[in-house]
């Protein structure tokens, strides 16, 4: 791992255990996943606050005004407004989006889930999310929550890493496939 990643994610667990022992105190796991759901929303939909988590061009004043100014328009709980007040003051909002992939991990962690991470040619409808987060708690034991992205160079099937674990029934891994078998052959 290269350095500035190894920071940044002690950076990011950092924080995110301390923000999650926080909420745990004051029983309040519940509206930290909202409010680690709602961050990612945005984080995913807005460019704007992409580039504020990131860019050196902001000062810290004006980096802590404006993201109290979205944690208070997002009505986030107080230990994540004050977690991002912080992690502004001290220029290390960069580390958010693995503070957030952190305390997911530990809220499901908590509650007795595991993250399958799928990665779909086409988006999945609600049934087959059902199913497929179905198969997966038979098959590892505990209840599953799906993180969906849809990649349509996969052509069709699925990609689903689970810990460790990686099933690939993506046409494109059995077009990869065919093709060593083929070059074997010839």
């Amino acid at each position: 791992m290269s350095e500035p990643a190894s920071i940044s994610s002690g950076i990011a667990k950092r924080y995110a255990t301390a923000i999650f022992e926080l909420a745990k105190e004051s029983k309040s796991l519940k509206s930290l996943e909202a409010d680690v759901a709602a961050l990612e929303g945005a984080l995913t939909d807005s460019a704007d606050l992409r580039n504020l988590i990131t860019s050196p061009v902001y000062s810290r004043d004006q980096v802590a005004n404006a993201i109290s100014a979205v944690a208070a328009k997002m009505k986030l709980s107080q230990t994540v407004a004050g977690a991002l007040g912080l992690m502004a003051a001290k220029r290390r909002l960069f580390a958010l989006p693995q503070v957030l992939a952190s305390l997911r991990a530990m809220i499901a962690a908590e509650k007795g889930e595991v993250t399958a991470e799928v990665t779909s040619a086409s988006a999945l409808s609600k049934a087959q999310q059902t199913d497929l987060a179905k198969m997966l708690k038979t098959r590892i034991g505990k209840d599953v929550t799906l993180n969906l992205t849809v990649d349509e160079s996969l052509i069709g099937g699925l990609v689903i890493k689970v810990g460790s674990q990686m099933i690939d029934t993506s046409v494109r891994a059995q077009l990869a496939a065919l093709k060593n078998s083929m070059k074997e052959v010839g």
